[in-house]
């Protein structure tokens, strides 16, 4: 049985004639860059996170890249985030010339851990009062703790930008009731690359914010920082969003919830069936009907990589989220962490896989991805 890590033709085959129907439409419209599929999706996009307003944007990592932009981040500033992350994370933050500071994860839900967060504020006044921003990541589809978080941006007046870019539709049942991904800080980031739950036909992104001065200066950013037409107040970028791709997810978020739903069901299935105690199903910090599944990540604490490989070779996709954690790789060296400075992240580097969790997936093939994984650690 070959069962792939994730399957878009499954996705596509139920709602391929109203993609090609929307997509048809923007190429006889002639507006293929922004217009009035970008400014519909900014409008369903902001109302579905429960913000005010969606400013669309070439990809995900262009979402953090230019939200940190409009905090005016650049050298001499520091950004605190997770070292434990897609590699945008960080790097936008270095393509600043800012400086990233890591705070080591939770390590069951492999989130940022607030109290790391909180303690590295107490530990040095003089650097906390250089940090321009917060970013912590809703990593595989469920959020991070955002009240204690909240609460530390709020004692230090640190504006926080959510990654939300694996958690579209996610909840947080916090102290202001249940609220989702996205709208909780300053601002809330958003990826549409194909693999997410929520996922175009190439590249794109969303920065969600209730700041209407906020939303204004991304949209003059977007577009060069021009306000009006060949008038620069400010150095911005080209990341306008695709008419093409709006469309294309117009269509795609009518389905979302349903394919949450779907993906919720296939984690409790792989819940139920799987039974190793050297296999660590992964920690619902809130209950089960606040994660989306982005991903199905687990720890196999003995020998992953070679689970890998014999997944890989039985005809099971999976995958590492992620192999090294930021202060291991090379391009961050110069920030001077040692080994194990992180140790909640670098375990997690060392120990997790995805598994395919896709809404299409069938039971049967969830049996064999579990057989085969538990035959192997067994």
């Amino acid at each position: 049985m070959n069962v792939p890590l994730l399957d878009l033709k499954a996705q596509l085959a139920p709602i391929e004639a109203a993609i090609k129907e929307a997509v048809l439409s923007v190429i006889d419209s002639t507006r293929y860059v922004m217009g009035p599929e970008v400014e519909g999706l900014e409008a369903e996009i902001a109302a579905y996170s429960g913000a005010k307003y969606g400013i669309g944007v070439t990809s995900g990592t262009d979402a953090l890249l230019v939200a940190l932009m409009a905090l005016d981040v650049g050298p001499g500033d520091l950004v605190v985030t997770t070292p434990y992350s897609f590699f945008a994370t960080a790097g936008v933050i270095a393509r600043l010339n800012a400086t990233p500071v890591f705070v080591d994860i939770d390590p069951a839900t492999y989130n940022i851990d607030p109290a790391a967060l909180a303690d590295w504020f107490e530990a040095d006044a003089d650097a906390a009062e250089r940090v321009k921003a917060i970013i912590p990541v809703h990593l595989y589809g469920q959020c991070a703790d955002m009240d204690p978080i909240l609460a530390v941006a709020n004692r230090y007046d640190v504006p926080v930008i959510e990654d939300a870019a694996q958690a579209i539709g996610a909840t947080y049942p916090g102290k202001d009731g249940v609220q989702k991904a996205g709208a909780m800080g300053t601002m809330g980031c958003f990826s549409f690359f194909p693999s997410k739950n929520l996922g175009c036909m190439g590249d794109g992104g969303m920065v969600v914010t209730n700041d209407e001065a906020l939303a204004e200066k991304l949209r003059q950013l977007r577009n060069h920082g021009m306000e009006p037409k060949y008038y620069h107040p400010l150095v911005g970028g080209n990341f306008r969003l695709d008419a093409m791709q709006a469309a294309i997810l117009r269509v795609k978020l009518k389905h979302l919830d349903r394919w949450h739903e779907m993906r919720r069901e296939n984690g409790a299935y792989y819940d139920q069936r799987f039974t190793s105690g050297s296999i660590l199903k992964p920690a619902l910090a809130y209950g089960r009907k606040h994660h989306i599944y982005n991903q199905y990540i687990v720890r196999v604490q003995s020998n992953r990589d070679g689970a890998v490989a014999h997944l890989q070779k039985n005809n099971i996709g999976c995958d590492i989220y992620y192999p090294m954690a930021f202060h291991q790789q090379a391009c961050f060296q110069y920030l001077g962490y040692a080994e194990g400075a992180f140790p909640h992240a670098e375990q997690a580097a060392k120990e997790t896989m995805a598994l395919p969790i896709y809404s299409e997936l069938t039971t049967e093939m969830q049996d064999h991805v579990v057989e085969t994984l538990e035959g192997f650690v067994g």
